[in-house]
Order: structure tokens, then sequence, then C-alpha cells
């Protein structure tokens, strides 16, 4: 059996049993919501077993209580399958009047909520576990810590062992469990290849049982790989499509793809970020566009390790989306949220992490090089000066996340902070 490496969501995890009658696990299929579950629980329903799933969603219409016996918590997986078990664990839950009693993991939201009765307010946890990020798989040193920099630390320092052949590899590999775990690297490529194969002829169309175009899928998945990190809207998608490989489609359509493959987590994108600032300012508000990993883009596109490096260009963007990934995950930890900010100006932000108590860090993404870090290190110090600090906290850090570069530092001229993506844990 392969070795389970410990996940930042084995904690949260954990403090949700104590805290809560029970906690679903959500996420894109293969990061390791099952794997993740079973550490913790004490009995486990598979309803996908194909050995046994038509007569657990007859059981889950007829006698769904037999389903919920089992020394607790209970670990109910993919429990989409049959939406009933929702109600029945919630009402469970009131009986037993106990926390920790269940864990419920699904790769799908339920196409139809009227199902549900009961939103689970009071009684379920939420949780959503996202591929691994260098920090989890054993790339990232953890030198710069995310939540210390929140609690205070000004000066940073970190050793990173990544370069740019490593990190091109890491991207299109992306933080799949199974992968991480592979020697071989040609092995581990394969894994996100086959995600996005299975996606596209499976996923996209059983999420509703609605029958949808492989093909398209692919052309739509390689164009949203084209405009992601940016604002395109479902026309602007449209139109790329149209451009790349003559058709006909209606925004109806895209809008219908994009939401079953936000459905299966395959793209989440970045809501944008509303600060108080010190004159007008008219903010953007469309979504950025991302992927749930940044493999997923990669086999998307048909790249690979060397067309990054061969394609400095398309290996940012890229590396923005792994970027975005990493930050979510170590902001779960830390109770907090990522977004993106743009206004009028195009003054933009890659990403902003926002925490429950109103702390926030303002980082902007870049591969490397000197010029590119001075940019960004401008972009934040103007951002930083348009807040009105009268009505908000002032910014608990400025940094510039890269893909490369030795070490961690603090630049003296401005205080922003330059750390390689390879020093960040939570």
């Amino acid at each position: 059996m392969s070795t389970y490496k410990k996940r930042i969501a084995d904690k949260i995890l954990a403090e949700k049993i104590e805290a809560m009658g029970g906690v679903l696990i959500e996420g894109p299929k293969y990061c390791g919501k099952t794997t993740l579950a079973c550490q913790q629980a004490k009995s486990i329903l598979f309803m996908a077993d194909p050995d046994t799933k038509n007569q657990n969603i007859a059981l889950a219409q007829t006698n769904v209580k037999r389903l919920l016996q089992g020394e607790t918590p209970r670990l109910i997986d993919e429990w989409q399958l049959a939406p009933m078990l929702w109600d029945a664990v919630r009402n469970e839950i009131d009986k037993r009047n106990d926390d920790g009693q269940f864990i419920l993991t699904g790769s799908a939201v339920p196409p139809n909520q009227n199902d549900i009765f009961h939103s689970g307010a009071g009684r379920m946890a939420w949780l959503k576990l996202r591929t691994m990020s260098l920090w989890e798989s054993g790339e990232s040193t953890g030198d710069v810590s995310l939540e210390a920099l929140f609690k205070g630390t000004t000066m940073v320092d970190g050793e990173n062992h990544i370069d740019i052949d490593q990190l091109a590899y890491l991207t299109c590999r992306g933080g799949w469990p199974k992968a991480t775990l592979k020697q071989n690297k040609k092995a581990a490529l394969i894994q996100a290849k086959e995600y996005f194969e299975a996606v596209c002829r499976f996923d996209i169309s059983r999420i509703d049982n609605v029958e949808r175009d492989p093909e398209l899928a692919k052309r739509l998945l390689r164009s949203y790989a084209r405009n992601q990190g940016s604002q395109a809207s479902a026309g602007t998608i449209l139109a790329d499509i149209r451009v790349n490989e003559s058709d006909t489609l209606s925004e109806n359509t895209i809008y219908n793809y994009l939401k079953a493959l936000k459905q299966i987590f395959v793209i989440e994108d970045s809501l944008a970020w509303n600060p108080n600032l010190r004159s007008k300012s008219a903010i953007r508000t469309s979504d950025t566009r991302y992927f749930s990993d940044p493999s997923i883009a990669t086999a998307a596109l048909g790249l690979g390790p060397d067309d990054l490096l061969n394609d400095l260009n398309t290996f940012g963007l890229l590396f923005e989306t792994l970027c975005i990934r990493d930050l979510r995950v170590y902001a779960d930890a830390l109770n907090g949220t990522v977004y993106h900010y743009r206004d009028k100006t195009n003054l933009e932000c890659d990403a902003v992490v926002h925490l429950e108590n109103g702390s926030y860090g303002l980082i902007e993404v870049k591969l490397g090089g000197q010029k590119l870090i001075d940019e960004g290190a401008k972009n934040l110090s103007t951002l930083a000066e348009k807040i009105d600090t009268t009505k908000m906290k002032h910014p608990s850090f400025l940094m510039v996340l890269t893909g490369v570069g030795d070490y961690a530092y603090t630049r003296p001229e401005d205080g922003v902070l330059v750390v390689p993506i390879g020093c960040l844990k939570d």
C-alpha cells in the first residue's frame, strides 16, 4: 500500500469532526478525499462499489437507516449517488444529538437540489479538498509560513530547492496524490492526461446525466486554458473556440458546459476583491478564470515540461494557476479566502489572501527575473497606497511570489517580500 502523505486538511477535518455532527468533503476526483476521510473514519460505506452500488441506492430509497449504521465517525463515500442520504444523515444527527457522527465525500455537486430538503445548517460542516500543494507533496521547504506573516513577521528567510526545469515538471504533474508518489516522471505525467480524458469522456456528462460532446469539452477546456488568469466571459471563450476551430455554438451551450465543470470541481474561478479605497475607482467584479490544478490546463493544451520551458509566457500563466492552488490550500488552514483584484485603471493584484478577522496580504505572481519582480513590487505598493486604512486594516504583507530564485528575502527599498513558491507553506 502507498505511503500516506499527510495533508493540511487532516487537521481541518479533525477540528470539524469535533465541532459538528457531520462533515462533507468535496473536491475533484482523485484529489484524495476518500483517503483523507479513511484516516479518521471508524466505519465506511462505499456507495460506488460496483458489487453493491445498486443495492446501496435501493436501500437509500427504501431503508436508508441501514446505510447509516456503523461505528462513528461513519464515512459515506460518493454520497451524491443517493441525494436523499443528506436529509437522512441530518435527521440522524439530530436524533443522536452528538458530534462527529458522519463524514460524507463527493466528487460532484448533486444536480437536483430538489432532492434535498434541509441545508444542513447547524449539523454539517464543509471542507473543500484540493490537489496537493508543493508543501504537502514535499517539494517546498516550508521556510516561509503564511500564518507567521499574518502574525507579524516582517523579515523572511528561506532557501528554494526548485529550479525552473523541476518547476515546469511540477506544473505539468500537478498535485494529484497518486502522481506525487511516483518516482518515474513519465508515469507521473500520465495521471493528469488521463484525468483530462476521463473528464471529457465521462464525468462532464455523468454529473447530471446530460449527454455532452467529449470533443467539444476538450475544445472548451483548451480555450479555458488559453484564457486562465483573465476575466474572460463565456462570450469570449465562445469566440475563441470559433476562431480556433470553426463551429456553430451558443453562449448557453458554453454556460452549460462550464456549469458542469464547476460541479465536478475541474475549474474554480477566483472572486473579485472589493476593498475600501481612498478615492473612487471602479473595481472590476468579474471572476478570474482558473483550473483547480495547473496540470489540467497543460493536459488540455497538450503541453509537457519542455513545451513550457520553450514558451515562458505560457509557462508564466500556468505557474500562476499553480500558485493560486497552493495559496488556496494554505489559506484554508487559516480560515481565509483567495481573491483577485483589478480596477478600471487595470491595476491588478493576482491574489489577495483575506482572513476572517479582516487581515489580508497582497500577492503578485511572477515566474522570475528582476524586471518582473520590480514590476510586481511597484504594483503592490501602488495598490497598498490606494487602500483607505481608516476603514480597513493595513495589509499584513506585500509579496511577490516567484517560481525561480535561490532565496526568500525582504526588499530593503520598499519592504516587499520576494518568496519563491518552493519556500512557502501554510
